[in-house]
């Protein structure tokens, strides 16, 4: 869903013109895949980071369409709201100091925004949800102005058939609102880790990738509040998977966001067939790419958002590689963290997706997905079933098991010994002291009240101090 479509009204042949390419396309990537013919390469790891615009008041300032003329940046793009805006890392080929680079572009990347928001007397947040977003912020006036946002709206709603969307999350403050559009999804950005696999390894990454998802959210968790209540630790998770729902009636599995629906057994492209059986397609936008660029699968797949989604792209010689993108983590709280939580989400995916017994054999799905949320809605404190099919302590789980895991993991992956002891020690750290971006600032509404604007001044100030979270001042 990256490119632009040239209209936002479809016929009934559009959709059939769609979904005959689709299919053809579903089964040239079978053949493909069956002949051994995508990209056994090494792994590539990049990024991207969904940003918030805020004013002086530090409330939404929705002008990233003035904002990203000022800045005139191909690594900076539109998000679907006009207070937002994505950043993309370049992808950089896995080992040695990595992450190091990754984090040495993004911070440059950062700068770079930071000067024209500020120029523009405006500030730029990175975070889950924006604790002072405000109900009359999530409105189709706030769209970004681009066709593919339009258009994928109207056509949520249209399978809707324009009944409001409910939202209801539990938590210490329990929220139930209906909104007449789908502009609640405004409300999260993340941190989207990519990591490109070897085809032959494709599946046992994605699965060890479900199965990393609970601990990684557990340890990175930057989301409590919405509205003013206090929910879930990781709010963004079930504030997401409703805000785009197509059918009220749908399980977990079948909704448009979703943690998916069971492991994955033989080939990555089960994934694809799944996404062409048993999702209806949004917005059947025409192209004129060869069917070995898959551009109407491609598209299709990029309206159903997996929290482990795969791709397909090409490496520089035109040949389809196969990319995990983790959309589990929250933007924030600090490049340090996002960062840090990147290495340790490689590390743990590389650990156990290397293991001699695929962990996939131990542990149903279904205690998969539990586990991934109770580490959203419980995050640190939460307990998940691990591979021995016993409750475990997450916080526990980690410095005991999944640490080491992950550094095993990083050393089999080229990842230098100082490199890896950098980034996993920020996890780490964070784990033991407990402090991560949402305890930091239920502590901080704790200690003050409920004054969100004074909240977000101060997460932007030890944000911009560079620090990780768990070094913020209590």
């Amino acid at each position: 869903m990256g490119q632009e479509v040239d209209r936002t009204r479809f016929t009934d042949a559009d959709f059939a013109r769609f979904d005959a390419r689709m299919r053809e396309e579903l089964a040239l990537l079978h053949r493909v895949a069956d002949g051994g013919g995508l990209s056994r390469a090494g792994f590539v790891v990049g990024f991207e980071l969904e940003a918030w615009l805020v004013d002086h008041g530090l409330v939404p300032a929705p002008v990233n369409d003035a904002y990203l003329a000022t800045l005139a940046d191909p690594l900076v793009v539109p998000e679907l709201s006009r207070f937002n805006v994505e950043l993309n890392g370049t992808p950089c080929g896995l080992g040695g100091t990595a992450f190091s680079a990754l984090a040495e572009e993004l911070e440059g990347t950062w700068r770079r925004c930071l000067d024209v928001s500020h120029r523009m007397d405006a500030a730029l947040v990175m975070i889950g949800i924006l604790p002072t977003i405000r109900r009359s912020d999530l409105t189709l006036a706030n769209v970004s102005a681009l066709r593919r946002y339009a258009a994928l709206y109207e056509q949520i709603m249209r399978l809707r058939a324009g009944r409001p969307v409910q939202l209801d999350i539990d938590g210490d403050e329990p929220l139930r609102l209906a909104n007449a559009d789908v502009m609640f999804e405004a409300a999260t950005t993340s941190f989207q880790v990519h990591l490109q696999v070897p085809a032959e390894l494709a599946v046992r990454f994605y699965n060890a990738s479900l199965l990393a998802s609970a601990p990684v959210l557990a340890a990175a968790t930057n989301s409590p509040f919405l509205f003013g209540h206090r929910l879930w630790h990781e709010t963004r998770v079930p504030l997401f998977e409703q805000a785009v729902a197509t059918d009220p009636c749908d399980g977990p599995e079948r909704r448009r966001v979703t943690f998916g629906s069971g492991w994955m057994r033989e080939s990555i492209v089960e994934h694809f067939d799944d996404v062409v059986a048993h999702f209806p397609v949004l917005v059947p936008h025409a192209s004129d790419d060869p069917p070995e660029r898959f551009p109407h699968l491609r598209f299709h797949n990029g309206t159903i958002w997996h929290w482990n989604r795969p791709l397909i792209g090409f490496d520089a010689d035109g040949t389809p590689h196969v990319r995990i993108e983790h959309r589990v983590l929250p933007a924030g709280p600090s490049l340090l963290d996002m960062v840090a939580n990147a290495a340790f989400y490689v590390g743990l995916a590389s650990g156990l997706g290397t293991l001699s017994r695929p962990p996939e054999r131990d542990l149903p799905f279904d205690a998969v997905r539990a586990n991934f949320l109770a580490a959203a809605r419980d995050g640190l404190a939460a307990e998940i079933i691990w591979l021995d099919g016993r409750p475990r302590a997450v916080r526990t789980l980690l410095l005991e098991e999944l640490l080491p895991i992950a550094r095993q993991g990083l050393v089999e992956q080229g990842v230098d010994a100082d490199e890896s002891a950098h980034w996993l020690g920020i996890v780490e750290q964070r784990v033991r002291t407990g402090i991560t971006g949402s305890v930091w600032q239920r502590r901080w509404i704790e200690r003050n009240g409920p004054d969100f604007q004074r909240l977000l001044a101060d997460y932007l100030e030890h944000q911009r101090s560079g620090a990780p979270v768990h070094e913020w001042p209590a």
